[in-house]
């Protein structure tokens, strides 16, 4: 697979997906690809993170059978739990980097407020 991928690669890639559906997730943007010019016309271009993400797609409307609606909440909650898992891994990152007695103290607060 390379970095870029066009509608038709994706299509065949993907199974399950079709290019009505393709065009609703761009269209609600559930998936936001690229856009290049491709002899004076705008085509969409999808990056590997756009192909996963359309798999999670097709998997989430196909196995569990969400609507449009529900398939928006589900992957917002996804990207949300994306987002705070980078943000705990900052935050231990920081916290290794500081000294003995730092972390030692940190992890206590972290015991005290998990009660």
């Amino acid at each position: 697979m390379t970095d870029h991928l066009t509608e038709d690669e994706v299509l065949v890639a993907i199974p399950g997906l079709t290019r009505t559906r393709l065009l609703a997730f761009v269209e609600s943007e559930l998936i936001i690809p690229l856009r290049w010019e491709n002899a004076g016309d705008p085509v969409h271009v999808f990056r590997r993170v756009d192909c996963a993400r359309l798999h999670l797609l097709c998997d989430l409307t196909d196995g569990l059978e969400l609507d449009e609606t529900a398939l928006g909440v589900v992957i917002t909650l996804i990207d949300q739990l994306h987002a705070t898992r980078k943000d705990l891994l900052a935050i231990a990152r920081a916290v290794d980097g500081e000294p003995p007695d730092v972390r030692a103290r940190i992890g206590s607060a972290i015991v005290r407020f998990q009660r």
